[in-house]
């Protein structure tokens, strides 16, 4: 039974926030109170510090049940993967390398298991690589350099540009590639914003403090790149006991 898909971009999460605002209103558009959370560090080849930073963020939270699913050292098969991705209510996908990320999954066929989700009504999200897979194309440094990568699960129409704000060359490189129509127009997010999607349109941008923004960046007639900056709430902390 197809259902509204539903995909969140993060600039930030467990791994660089010591809040949890935005992994907390990210997993409030879960389809379960208390949700099955499984983080996918792929991008980064499973690193070990990284699965324990998110397995410290979240394990002792009675609201989430975490696991993560590791392919650099898999242990399931085909039957089984299916089974343990299609039964998790939230993928969370780390940051890393978009190119080496998209090539992992697709050997192991996750790109393909992670759309049946979607469309079963599980929530995509990530940080980083894990925001630039879930569109046509991305803004990246799998390379090295600062580049376009024209790929990605096509999840998202358009292109994605993390970190917009935080590393040198990011702004000017993404504006470069959306005006030559290297990338298609697009979603930047500064560092610290989230941006939540169902079935491709934007619901909501969010920021965890008052500054960063998530920009709209399209090519116009003339070729000229047009960036509008979005408004975005500002998150809280939830209010404690009177």
């Amino acid at each position: 039974m197809s259902r509204s898909g539903r995909l969140a971009l993060l600039g930030g999460g467990f791994s660089t926030d010591e809040d949890g605002l935005l992994d907390d209103w990210v997993l409030g558009h879960a389809r379960a109170p208390r949700p099955k959370v499984c983080f996918l560090p792929t991008a980064s080849g499973d690193a070990p510090a990284y699965i324990d930073r998110f397995l410290a963020a979240f394990r002792d939270r009675p609201d989430r049940e975490p696991s993560v699913l590791r392919l650099f050292d898999r242990t399931l098969d085909d039957d089984a993967l299916r089974r343990f991705v299609l039964a998790q209510d939230v993928l969370y996908v780390g940051g890393g390398n978009t190119a080496n990320l998209l090539a992992v999954w697709r050997v192991h066929g996750v790109d393909r298991l992670l759309r049946e989700a979607y469309g079963r009504g599980a929530l995509l999200c990530g940080i980083s690589a894990g925001a630039n897979c879930w569109a046509e194309g991305s803004h990246t440094d799998s390379f090295g350099p600062l580049t376009f990568l024209p790929d990605g699960l096509g999840l998202l129409p358009g292109s994605v540009c993390p970190h917009y704000d935080s590393e040198a060359g990011r702004r000017r490189s993404y504006r470069s590639a959306v005006a030559s129509g290297a990338l298609p127009a697009g979603w930047a997010l500064d560092d610290g914003t989230g941006a939540l999607f169902t079935d491709g349109r934007l619901i909501e941008t969010v920021s965890r403090v008052r500054g960063p923004s998530v920009y709209r960046v399209v090519r116009d007639d003339a070729g000229e790149v047009d960036e509008r900056a979005l408004p975005c709430r500002i998150l809280s902390p939830p209010a404690g006991p009177a």
